[in-house]
């Protein structure tokens, strides 16, 4: 993948596509193929979600549109802590017995399970004391809680039976899969697309983004990293072709990440960073799992994770870093 390393783009060449962390650039009239991009902007997962289908039928392109969206919003239905009926839901209400899941689902937790192998004291898919799973509800809901017992099985799932289970043995802890499930749900949403025969587009969640084929031009699609000073400013550009981003930092809500150590938000330098991988899923949980990390630790972090996750960008101390 290519960094530029000009100047950024004045916004007004970026489409509003990225209402988190991302956008992503668009072209004048004159240069655009004649296929149309086709884009919808649907709230869920507690962000802002967009998907955009460069294709020559509008209709089709709609279709494609209409099966990526259902995926985002089956993934928030069983992944989300904050409904009782869904797959975490039942998990965190039920400590110590072994709930019925569904395949993604576990899908999900496994992968989790092995971020946290690679990253022990950087990404745990279980924190703090049992939270509200129902949407509404007052109180804090990501109130520190107690510090993680490392070496200590908290969270089981066995996939070898015909239904998928899992297992908190942990009634002082709660799943939570806020910093791996939103790429997975960009994942699934892109090969329903695919699927659907589409060849060039992009969804996006906040601050998680895959991209398939090219954009207008034929060539990578360009997407801005925004500025968390200024988010309605591009403070950096890169390209992006079959291929997926995620970025962390702080934009919008302030710190939104917890530190499994104490599980209070993370005490860093750092503003944003950027990490791109095959998969939005491993983006997502290594940028989660690196955010917090130093400078040094983070490609070593990457490294042992082994899934080809890279840093592309990231902002600490007011200075910025870009990857060769």
């Amino acid at each position: 993948m290519t960094i530029h390393e000009n100047r950024p783009p004045d916004r007004r060449t970026f489409l509003t596509l990225g209402v988190g962390a991302l956008a992503v650039a668009t072209l004048p009239r004159a240069l655009r193929s004649p296929t149309r991009l086709v884009r919808r902007r649907i709230p869920v997962m507690g962000t802002v979600a967009e998907v955009a289908v460069r294709h020559h039928d509008g209709a089709w392109a709609q279709r494609a549109i209409d099966a990526a969206i259902a995926e985002l919003r089956r993934v928030e239905t069983t992944m989300t802590r904050f409904r009782a009926d869904s797959d975490v839901g039942r998990l965190n209400a039920a400590p110590g017995t072994r709930v019925a899941i569904g395949q993604d689902t576990a899908y999900v937790l496994e992968a989790a399970l092995r971020w946290q192998a690679a990253a022990p004291h950087r990404f745990d898919p279980c924190l703090g004391p049992p939270m509200e799973s129902v949407p509404g509800a007052s109180g804090p809901t990501n109130a520190p809680g107690p510090a993680p017992s490392w070496g200590a099985l908290v969270l089981e799932v066995d996939t070898g039976g015909s239904v998928p289970w899992a297992c908190l043995h942990s009634a002082g802890r709660t799943v939570d899969l806020g910093g791996i499930g939103k790429g997975y749900a960009v994942d699934l949403a892109m090969r329903a697309l695919l699927e659907h025969g589409v060849a060039h587009a992009l969804a996006n969640a906040g601050g998680d983004l895959a991209a398939t084929g090219v954009d207008a031009t034929g060539g990578p699609w360009r997407v801005g990293v925004r500025d968390p000073d200024d988010p309605g400013a591009v403070i950096h550009t890169l390209e992006l072709a079959d291929a997926a981003l995620a970025t962390s930092g702080l934009y919008f809500q302030g710190p939104h990440l917890l530190d499994p150590h104490t599980g209070a938000p993370v005490a860093t330098a750092r503003r944003s960073l950027t990490v791109e991988a095959a998969t939005c899923l491993d983006a997502d949980a290594a940028a989660t799992a690196v955010y917090a990390a130093a400078d040094d630790e983070g490609p070593d972090l990457l490294a042992h994770a082994d899934t080809g996750a890279r840093i592309v960008h990231s902002i600490q101390g007011g200075k910025p870093w870009t990857s060769a």
